[in-house]
């Protein structure tokens, strides 16, 4: 399909943002087992159940067009979960593994507002005033969750990761015979 007006670029987000919720589907139940902190499996296991009620939002707007959500892979989703599987195969620490978990989580949940946001801005343009508070609500609810990924990263998660870190030995010492200064030196990019 051409995108030459704001309403077939709705339409392809739309159909974008559908792909990206199947494939979050299918990749959260492998995300609840892999998780080994009980707080974590728990807000996989929620944003799963919200993840559903946003399908469902984005087939009432697809209805109301008269459009079917099928024809689009989103690839960007695709790339993002891919990155999370190869962590799960690496098999990390628990911490670790946990706090790559959460990480890649806000990336899909990133990836999610920008796109929820657009297509909700879209849609008040349009004149579509139901879609747009469709979108809203599971902008809002995607926002949520990224802010309760960073409360669980920041109070328990990141900590016990850096907890198995002492415990094999691996301290900032390490890492800067490893190439690389942890506080004043330079990163990657030749930066301060």
């Amino acid at each position: 399909m051409a995108t030459n007006t704001l309403t077939d670029l709705y339409l392809e987000k739309l159909k974008d943002l559908y792909s990206a919720e199947q494939q979050i589907l299918k990749a959260l139940p492998k995300m609840v087992k892999s998780a080994t902190h009980g707080d974590l499996q728990n807000a996989f296991e929620t944003h799963r159940r919200q993840t559903e009620t946003h399908v469902q939002r984005l087939d009432q707007i697809f209805e109301e067009l008269g459009k079917s959500p099928a024809g689009k892979t989103c690839h960007g989703m695709k790339g993002i979960i891919e990155e999370g599987a190869e962590l799960i195969k690496e098999e990390p620490e628990a911490g670790v593994l946990d706090a790559g978990l959460i990480a890649g989580a806000q990336g899909v949940e990133h990836y999610e507002m920008a796109g929820y946001g657009s297509a909700r801005t879209w849609a008040e343009q349009l004149g579509l005033e139901e879609a747009a508070g469709l979108l809203q609500e599971t902008y809002e609810e995607e926002k949520e969750t990224d802010e309760k990924l960073t409360q669980l990263a920041k109070q328990k998660v990141n900590a016990e990761a850096q907890a198995s870190e002492r415990e094999n030995g691996n301290t900032e010492r390490g890492m800067a015979h490893a190439g690389g200064s942890v506080r004043g030196g330079r990163n990657g990019h030749g930066k301060k």
